[in-house]
């Protein structure tokens, strides 16, 4: 999809919404009755502008509009109890944007939170880059960028922080198993790293995805089909998703279609709108014998492709269980550039399950507790074994 289109988990069209909120609120009219409507003031504003200006005017210190505006919208999404719902500024979505389409410069972090703790986690680190060399790992919990704590900080916020320009330095603190680690990182041009393939023994292969950036879905399919220089992978391919938080929609379809021959994908459920299918985009490799490699940290779009094959019974899920994220969010743009973003339906498994805080349960699991080599073992164990039963 494009940056402005569906993404579930995340991940950031609807101009016809944003432009019904700017009129309703430019005109005074909200809906409601009695004491609840917000009557137009002195002037042609409204209820909010009146009181955006009585309290620049008269609080005890200085406060710009701009705060205002932004702190009011927060609050209206806070009153949606809406836990995926989000406000970008138009750099901060810019942001997010050059991070789905590979266009930024950084140091290889995918950000994240769990349940319940306001800390900002390392959700995934994509192989490469410098977070990576440095020995920065997907569950450190960022404390401080350069000489700021991030205590109070939202996700964009940091992410924002540890962008910049290419061979700028920036020091990034981190809390490992209660332990404080320091790492001086130097920021580089990010791009197309988001898929690693290594070859494993007997013509296997283990295709590792940390999330569905623009041309990932491309990426897997040549892995899966033989268009990679070692040829096709005739002993399994070993499709690791741990740690990835999700994506683009259109990727993640793209990718589970690398290993079906047709059919349905994912199934996306809209509030007030028909149902929308997603169906396999060109047919795959349905044959060579797949394991998905899972994880707490497999989330959102990750979920969609775990889910879709393995209940089209062409993979055997391995690890542990997912985070469980079934909801879609698409960014709605206002005047000013800036982005809401906000929950707009439910995605379903092929055979009608709802993942939302529920997740996939794995077919051979392996304990969160174990190190992750040993659920990479396990992994293998079972594609050999699949791999035994093949005719011929």
């Amino acid at each position: 999809m494009s940056p402005l289109s569906r993404r579930p988990g995340g991940v950031l069209r609807g101009a016809a919404i944003a432009a019904a909120l700017v009129c309703a609120y430019g005109a005074g009219v909200v809906s409601g009755s009695g004491s609840e409507r917000h009557a137009a003031v002195a002037g042609g504003g409204t209820v909010l502008d009146e009181a955006a200006a009585k309290i620049g005017g008269r609080a005890a210190r200085p406060v710009d509009r701009g705060a205002l505006d932004r702190a009011a919208i927060e609050g209206m999404l806070r009153g949606l109890g809406d836990r995926w719902a989000h406000y970008y500024s138009a750099r901060e979505f810019d942001d997010v944007e050059g991070r789905l389409t590979g266009r930024y410069s950084g140091v290889g972090l995918w950000l994240g939170r769990e349940d319940g703790d306001s800390r900002v986690l390392v959700a995934s680190v994509q192989p490469g880059t410098p977070a990576a060399r440095a020995g920065v790992q997907a569950g450190d919990f960022v404390t401080r960028v350069g000489d700021a704590s991030v205590t109070g900080w939202d996700i964009s916020r940091v992410a924002e922080a540890l962008r910049g320009r290419p061979d700028e330095t920036v020091e990034l603190t981190v809390e490992r198993e209660r332990r404080t680690r320091r790492f001086h990182l130097v920021r580089t041009k990010v791009s197309g790293g988001d898929v690693t393939v290594t070859e494993l023994p007997e013509r296997a292969r283990m295709i590792r995805v940390g999330a569905f950036t623009r041309g990932t879905g491309g990426q897997v399919r040549a892995a899966v089909t033989g268009r990679s220089p070692a040829g096709r992978p005739r002993g399994g391919v070993l499709l690791d998703l741990r740690g990835n938080p999700g994506g683009l929609v259109d990727e993640a379809v793209e990718t589970a279609s690398a290993f079906l021959s047709g059919g349905p994908v994912v199934t996306y459920e809209p509030r007030g709108r028909p149902v929308q299918r997603r169906t396999v985009t060109a047919p795959g490799d349905a044959e060579t014998p797949l394991v998905v490699l899972v994880d707490a940290g497999t989330a959102s779009a990750a979920e969609i492709v775990a889910g879709s094959l393995r209940d089209r019974d062409r993979a055997v899920i391995v690890g542990s269980r997912t985070y469980g994220k079934g909801s879609v969010q698409e960014p709605l743009r206002l005047a000013d550039g800036s982005v809401i973003e906000l929950t707009v339906g439910r995605y379903r498994t092929p055979s009608g399950r709802n993942l939302d805080g529920v997740g996939i349960e794995p077919d051979v699991e392996v304990s969160a507790d174990r190190p992750a080599k040993a659920a990479e073992r396990r992994a293998r164990t079972v594609l050999r074994g699949l791999h035994a039963t093949m005719p011929g």
